[in-house]
């Protein structure tokens, strides 16, 4: 079997990921810390570009890597134009589309500029399901008003890859497969994935579940009504809703561990409010369930808090009913991005162009 040598480059708001993968194996993998007072000093997200770049230059240096020693680099995907699952190529009109920040400022949309960079036009740049992936079926796209349409904002890059792992698992084509998927983190995606398509999830910045740091769906009247109070201003409404809501909002924290210690500690406040997080995200995920009209072969659950046992047990006791519950827990964007160019390397799956 032919090795291929792969670069892995995951910039995330305060630090940057860097993987070396042969094959399916991480060789060598580091987060490089990039300190507030740094960042500070740039006013859009895409001015840091060069100053992470040279960051992820600095770790080849240390480990005696040259960028073009690679059969591929592959950047995280950002919020770019809506567009199918897969494996596209670096080209000039994502970079456009990156820069112009499209449906969004977000650390990745520095990843296909720096994969790019690194690449120098002599070897593949990639990047792997963006953030932006919309495999929607048309009823999905209804919000209740013309003047909004719901978007497909989620966390492909994880959904896509662990639907694929229990697929395999459950020896299941997976281009015939149903599931329920439950990305959990600071962010929470509950998505209908059929046939290996995202057909239906929350806006995990606005709607579903609320999470460790986010409102999830509101109140409508109610937040009409907060809106217009003359209380806040708008920016200071999007922080409480996307930085500054759910747990952090309810508890003081969105640290899973400390509020476990709480409750352990007796603190009914802390059990309270975290199973009614659970219990959102198993409404969710009935929701979901629906979307493919009962027929799952398993809900997943995945993303940093499927670790926590208290929150995987209180949602399972709610959703077993419809399908086994399957628990990966953790976050595979490294191995997700490594696997989607070793997919193109090795003939299994072509590359799509951007914009096309």
């Amino acid at each position: 079997m032919d090795e291929f040598k792969i670069l892995v480059i995951n910039p995330g708001s305060t630090s940057t990921k860097v993987a070396v993968f042969k094959n399916e194996k991480a060789l060598l993998e580091e987060n490089l810390t990039h300190q507030h007072e740094e960042l500070k000093q740039f006013s859009r997200i895409w001015d840091q570009l060069e100053y992470r770049q040279k960051a992820v230059e600095a770790f080849l240096q240390r480990h005696g890597l040259q960028p073009l020693a690679f059969q591929a680099i592959v950047g995280r995907g950002g919020l770019f134009r809506p567009l199918k699952g897969g494996t596209y190529r670096v080209n000039a009109a994502m970079l456009a589309d990156a820069e112009k920040g499209l449906q969004g400022e977000h650390a990745a949309n520095l990843g296909c500029a720096l994969a790019w960079r690194l690449a120098q036009g002599n070897i593949p740049a990639f990047v792997v399901d963006p953030v932006s992936v919309d495999e929607f079926e048309s009823l999905a796209r209804y919000s209740g008003h013309p003047l909004l349409k719901r978007k497909s904002l989620s966390h492909a890059l994880n959904i896509h890859t662990v639907a694929r792992w229990v697929a395999e698992k459950l020896t299941l084509p997976y281009k015939k497969s149903q599931f329920v998927v439950a990305h959990l983190g600071g962010g929470i995606s509950i998505a209908a994935v059929k046939g290996g398509r995202i057909i239906d999830v929350n806006d995990a910045l606005s709607a579903g579940p609320f999470s460790p740091n986010r409102t999830g769906t509101l109140p409508l009247q109610g937040f009409i009504s907060l809106c217009f109070s003359g209380k806040y201003s708008e920016d200071q409404i999007r922080q409480m809703v996307a930085k500054e809501g759910g747990l952090i909002a309810y508890l003081g924290t969105a640290d899973a561990k400390e509020i476990e210690q709480r409750i352990k500690s007796g603190d009914r406040r802390a059990e309270e409010v975290s199973e009614a997080m659970a219990y959102q995200i198993a409404k969710e995920i009935g929701a979901m369930a629906t979307v493919l009209k009962g027929n799952s072969d398993a809900i997943i659950l995945t993303g940093g808090l499927a670790r926590w046992t208290r929150l995987v047990n209180w949602i399972s006791e709610r959703v077993g009913f419809i399908a086994p519950v399957q628990v990966l827990p953790g976050e595979f964007e490294m191995e997700a991005m490594a696997l989607g160019a070793l997919r193109v390397l090795r003939g299994e799956e072509i590359a799509k162009d951007y914009g096309k």
